[in-house]
């Protein structure tokens, strides 16, 4: 096993990497911004290197600087987490070409899955069902569109095809507005994503946001670790996610599933990775996949009581996968709340000092965060400060555990979205389980009148 890991991550992931190493007994190292000099899992690291200042694009995002850290401190490998560079295939080509490992897939496949015209394209021919739109990139010549269109039938959304986190795409109701709408999102994709290739698909009205859980080796072994629910959005950013998801049956996930490990083999991913996919009418579709670990892991870890950063941490050794499809047992039920440093309704930032910092407890809870009483949340990064994971026997009692632990929960001298979550495990439609990726926002629009 490897001898030292280094984590080019911050916040909660890091702690969450760190756990983990320090479990198969391998050292850590930390890199950090001058924003989090005084972090919990800076201080825990065997190792911790400062590599910018506060500027995540002068620190977390400046490549040399994590290279040069794994270098002095003598790591063997890099885990990168998720957001910042963990899908940047530039990053991980470099930390190979340096003589690390990347825990994460290999260069050409995070470029193959980060650009959606060919990740859709490769899912068709493995058989993963796709939403309904135009083969790869859309022409140049209006004619064409406009046929294209109509063939897919309104409404259609416009995406961009290096977008990502909700920008670089545009609903389009009527043909009148079609034209207009694809040199606009091309623009966008070009100042955004420094690439205006754009493709269409067809908009579903009410659809859910389920995703598919996978490791994969480079022995050629795939499983997938059932479905999570990620629906309850706002601006393409998900609140909360549970799992299983409500209403899908064995059947349905088996088969999806398989789908989605039988693609990994065909594409030799290695790795943890996520197929993500709309669901509407029973039917899936798939939209993109996630080559890193996602924010949501701790739900299907708890669903499965299999960690998967470790297994992660085992396949990039060069391990074989542990378990076969028949070993994952699905047990029970968890919900996940992100508790974020912001206003529990508008979503504005809330960075300060935490006066008070007092965590719930009991039976089926698990909380990750890096936070705690006098920790001075920083205004450079995501607003996350930890995550809030309740586990029951049935949904029904994993909703009433999460909503113990969020009236246990006090967080003071900043703003967070504890209350919002506690009025979302008391909605009607979300006890339901019947929330498509509109619900929230349409709640919300509600909830301002």
């Amino acid at each position: 096993m490897f001898d030292k890991i280094l984590i080019a991550n911050r916040g909660e992931i890091a702690l969450r990497i760190q756990r983990a190493c320090r479990e198969l007994g391998i050292k850590t190292v930390a890199v950090h911004s001058e924003a989090d000099k005084e972090a919990k899992y800076v201080k825990l690291a065997d190792e911790s290197v400062c590599i910018g200042p506060a500027a995540s694009s002068q620190s977390y995002l400046n490549i040399p600087a994590v290279i040069s850290a794994a270098e002095v401190t003598d790591a063997e490998a890099i885990h990168p987490g998720y957001g910042f560079l963990s899908e940047n295939a530039d990053f991980a080509e470099r930390v190979e070409e340096s003589g690390f490992v990347f825990i994460g897939p290999r260069a050409e496949t995070i470029r193959l899955m980060g650009d959606k015209v060919s990740a859709k394209d490769t899912m068709k021919k493995a058989g993963v069902p796709c939403v309904p739109g135009s083969e790869g990139a859309l022409p140049d010549d209006p004619e064409e569109i406009i046929r294209i269109a109509k063939s897919i039938g309104y409404p259609v959304i416009i995406k961009a095809a290096g977008g990502g986190g909700g920008r670089g795409m545009r609903v389009v109701h009527t043909e009148a507005a079609l034209i207009s709408s694809v040199n606009m999102t091309k623009a966008e994709a070009q100042a955004a994503f420094g690439n205006p290739v754009v493709y269409m698909e067809k908009f579903l009205e009410q659809p859910r946001h389920i995703e598919i859980q996978i490791l994969s080796d480079q022995h050629g072994n795939s499983i997938y670790l059932g479905e999570r629910d990620c629906s309850m959005q706002r601006r393409h950013q998900k609140v909360l996610e549970e799992a299983p998801a409500p209403g899908i049956s064995t059947r349905l996930r088996d088969k999806i599933g398989q789908r989605c490990a039988d693609a990994c083999k065909r594409i030799n991913y290695r790795g943890a990775g996520t197929f993500e996919f709309l669901y509407e009418n029973n039917e899936f579709y798939f939209i993109e996949m996630n080559t890193r670990v996602q924010v949501e892991h701790p739900v299907t870890e708890m669903i499965t009581g299999v960690d998967i950063v470790q297994e992660q941490i085992r396949v990039a050794y060069g391990e074989k996968l542990r378990l076969r499809q028949k070993d994952i047992q699905f047990r029970g039920h968890a919900i996940e709340c992100r508790i974020n440093a912001e206003d529990p309704y508008t979503f504005v930032p809330s960075p300060g000092r935490i006066t008070t910092f007092h965590m719930p407890g009991g039976p089926g809870i698990r909380i990750d965060t890096h936070a705690y009483q006098n920790y001075m949340v920083p205004p450079h990064y995501d607003s996350m400060i930890g995550k809030l994971i309740a586990y029951g026997d049935t949904r029904e009692q994993a909703i009433a555990r999460m909503n113990i632990a969020l009236s246990e929960m006090v967080v003071e001298g900043i703003k967070t979205n504890v209350a919002l979550h506690r009025d979302l495990m008391n909605d009607a439609a979300f006890q339901l389980g019947e929330t498509s990726i509109h619900y929230l926002e349409n709640k919300l629009g509600f909830h301002a009148k």
